[in-house]
């Protein structure tokens, strides 16, 4: 793994990419409202605002957050951190896109 890569994005959220490539990746797609409804199920409260500042990478996720949202999302915790290619990696003041 190496390390510089991220501390080299300017943001340093790379959980919001994966989690919205997960979303669109699952059959069927995976709305954030689907997504917010499945963590509340699991006893998690974070709202279709806070999902869209996590996948813009506005806001920064706990690690009980990382377990809830693979779980979710029916996919491992670890595919939360793969690395991301920096295009993918919104840039400050430019939310929303990926």
């Amino acid at each position: 793994m190496n390390v510089n890569y991220y501390l080299s994005v300017e943001n340093k959220n790379i959980i919001g990419v994966n989690v919205r490539r997960a979303r669109k990746a699952a059959k069927p797609v995976v709305t954030q409202k689907e997504l917010v409804a499945r963590l509340q199920v699991l006893g998690i409260t974070i709202d279709q605002s806070g999902l869209s500042k996590i996948e813009n990478g506005q806001r920064l996720v706990s690690d009980v957050e990382v377990v809830a949202l693979a779980e979710a999302l029916k996919i491992s915790p670890l595919s939360l951190l793969q690395k991301v290619d920096a295009s993918e990696i919104p840039q400050k003041g430019k939310a929303g896109s990926l």
